[in-house]
């Protein structure tokens, strides 16, 4: 089942709603923690119906989650320009994901304008790229469309740039499309362990834009270690669209267990 096949058999209860994760996104033991956020931010804009776009979000991979799960969120605050909520997921073992989103709309006194998230050198445009093997990655990994966005090298470095694109959108807000695919990519310090078992522990992701949008519903991911040391690893991430424009950054710790 696609997110959207999920989205449309979910139960509500008191504070969210409640759903059972397709065996189609599980990652191992756990689910994919991009659908594990969706979800959450699902919840949390069901809140209420003038919730402005989203910024930022902060995830935290708490445990495994599987089978059934409960959705809950609240508002934390609502203030003139922002607004907070939280959100978690629980299952049968416990609470899988807490989540804070930061929802703000416009500061229109503000002149300051900086864009500086260039998109990296050397791309292969997505309808030159190379796919991946049809079988390569987690078990989710065939409710997208992957292909390499750099050319081949013999060189071993912590980074990981492929386009990617979401199978089934119908009805997805495009702010919980991105947050599905953001999380696509495999640790940036992948290239130089091989396949070793991971875990992620935090994300944190700001939002470029107020409505995310590309073209052909391909996005450029990017990941990039810059840090790994008796197990624990960071690195850093973003996302732009079809014809280069960033529309998120963010940074992780995932645990390396190799």
């Amino acid at each position: 089942m696609s997110l959207p096949e999920t989205l449309s058999t979910i139960r509500p209860i008191e504070g969210g709603f409640a759903t059972t994760i397709p065996e189609a996104w599980l990652q191992g033991r756990t689910t994919y923690g991009g659908f594990s956020a969706a979800l959450a931010l699902e919840a949390a804009r069901g809140l209420a119906s003038d919730l402005p776009p989203l910024r930022s979000a902060q995830v935290s991979f708490v445990g495994p989650l599987s089978g059934e799960v409960e959705v809950r969120a609240q508002i934390l605050r609502r203030g003139k320009n922002a607004s907070w909520a939280s959100a978690e997921v629980v299952s049968e073992a416990g609470i899988g994901l807490t989540a804070t989103f930061v929802f703000m709309g416009p500061v229109e006194q503000s002149a300051l304008h900086l864009h500086d998230v260039p998109a990296p050198e050397g791309i292969i445009p997505a309808d030159k790229a190379a796919p991946l093997p049809a079988r390569a990655g987690p078990g989710f990994a065939p409710n997208f469309d992957r292909r390499f966005a750099m050319p081949q090298s013999a060189e071993r470095k912590p980074e990981v740039c492929w386009w990617v694109r979401l199978k089934d959108t119908i009805g997805l807000d495009p702010m919980v499309q991105l947050l599905l695919c953001a999380d696509m990519l495999p640790p940036g310090v992948m290239p130089l362990t091989g396949p070793v078992p991971v875990s992620s522990m935090t994300w944190l992701i700001n939002l470029l834009t107020p409505l995310p949008e590309t073209r052909d519903g391909w996005w450029l991911l990017r990941s990039t270690g810059n840090y790994a040391e008796k197990g624990c690893s960071s690195q850093d991430m973003a996302l732009w669209n079809a014809d280069g424009v960033a529309m998120a950054v963010g940074m992780q710790s995932i645990a390396v267990f190799g």
